[in-house]
């Protein structure tokens, strides 16, 4: 039997919850690459935690869709957001990352441009893939994506993840290109709406 899910947006309290998507959907690779040797996978969940509850943020929970069981358990999210607005949306990661982790990502290239919705981070809970809700918060997406008058959806697919690729294919996403983020090269998708 499939799920009841319901789509709503996130609130401040689902930060926890959100930010452990959102790692998920970076990759456990690429986390390391922004908090470096001599820390952990932990203080990262911290510090996502603090951006997802930051309104000024890219993964703010103002730029969040939660998907949500018939218990309100979160089983999935979607981080999105105006591609032109990244630059101002990213400061607060680049300056969290540096207070916390000494690290300087200033001049980390940008993953997404002006123009399109950027679907920046994607992830369902692994017990409930396959039962259409990545679908319904692309569709979502798609909708949020008219009402801000933009008409394209982007993406960055790990080479590493052709499960991730074939579905977004499925939706269909176009390989436009190859973008530069988290330490390696990743595929950009796009999707005309």
């Amino acid at each position: 039997m499939e799920p009841n899910i319901l789509l709503r947006d996130a609130c401040k309290e689902d930060a926890p919850v959100v930010a452990s998507f959102i790692i998920e959907a970076m990759t456990e690779g690429c986390c390391k690459h922004f908090y470096g040797p001599g820390h952990e996978l932990g203080e990262f969940h911290q510090l996502m935690t603090c951006l997802v509850e930051n309104p000024q943020s890219q993964y703010s929970y103002t730029n969040t869709l939660c998907a949500v069981d018939d218990k309100g358990m979160v089983v999935g999210a979607l981080v999105s957001y105006d591609g032109g607005k990244l630059r101002q949306l990213r400061q607060p990661f680049i300056n969290e990352v540096k207070k916390v982790f000494g690290r300087d990502f200033s001049d980390m290239p940008e993953e997404t441009e002006a123009g399109e919705l950027y679907l920046d981070s994607a992830a369902v809970d692994p017990e409930m893939r396959g039962k259409g809700i990545a679908k319904l918060l692309f569709k979502a997406a798609e909708e949020k994506a008219k009402a801000l008058g933009i008409d394209r959806l982007g993406l960055l697919v790990d080479r590493g993840n052709p499960l991730a690729e074939r579905l977004y294919l499925k939706l269909g996403f176009k390989h436009v290109g190859d973008k530069d983020w988290g330490g390696h090269c990743l595929k950009h998708l796009q999707r005309i709406i």
